[in-house]
């Protein structure tokens, strides 16, 4: 049973720990709502969840469950073992940051999802000493199109209590945004209004033991 659970608001981030043996599942309230995920080695900040190195470690774009994530080290850090969505999410496309929002016409502030990961880090005392707008971006809708070059970007496809679990294979921080773009057409239900999601931290044996697979190697 998991043995905590909190919300993460609409157009906000929320940040916390684990060690490896746990997990974190993140569940799609509402059915709607694309999350930005970030995690970083507990113990070297340097060291962070990469989506370059994780496709060449699975030759996924999107990950499935088993899949891992890997670092910018090429070590595991979190493993997918639970998806109940229709497993569209995105490895593609970079957080919205403020100047995403500028160059879409906003002339006041927007919340974003860079703002919302590095205020998540310091709300649990960590801060960054860089910031990346490569992110896993969860439950987001973003399609190879037939001619293998161009990229659709569409609602996400994801169903009310819909949840995908990530194991920690090291001890690490996490940050999770629910993504404030409501310019882009990503949310789902036809409004593209962000809504909230929540999180329940899970301990060894509350999700399905699957192990890393090691990195992808050609035949030869």
């Amino acid at each position: 049973m998991p043995h905590e659970r909190f919300e993460i608001p609409a157009r906000h981030g929320k940040a916390f720990r684990l060690h490896a043996g746990q997990a974190f599942r993140l569940i799609n309230t509402h059915g709607t709502q694309v999350v930005d995920c970030w995690a970083w080695n507990a113990y070297d900040l340097s060291e962070a969840m990469s989506m370059e190195a994780t496709r060449v470690w699975t030759q996924h774009l999107n990950p499935r469950i088993g899949d891992t994530f890997v670092t910018n080290a090429r070590r595991p850090i979190l493993t997918l073992v639970e998806d109940t969505s229709p497993g569209v999410h995105d490895t593609f496309m970079a957080a919205c940051d403020r100047e995403r929002y500028v160059l879409l016409g906003c002339k006041t502030y927007h919340r974003n999802c860079i703002d919302n990961k590095v205020a998540a880090m310091l709300e649990i005392g960590v801060t960054l000493p860089r910031t990346s707008l490569a992110s896993f971006n969860i439950f987001m809708n973003i399609r190879v199109q037939p001619d293998g070059i161009a990229l659709a970007t569409l609602p996400t496809v994801t169903r009310p209590g819909d949840y995908v679990s990530l194991r920690a294979d090291m001890d690490c921080f996490v940050a999770l945004s629910a993504c404030p773009q409501d310019l882009v057409p990503i949310q789902g239900a036809g409004d593209n209004t962000p809504r909230s999601a929540h999180v329940e931290i899970l301990d060894s044996g509350d999700y399905p033991d699957i192990p890393v697979l090691g990195p992808w190697v050609p035949a030869l």
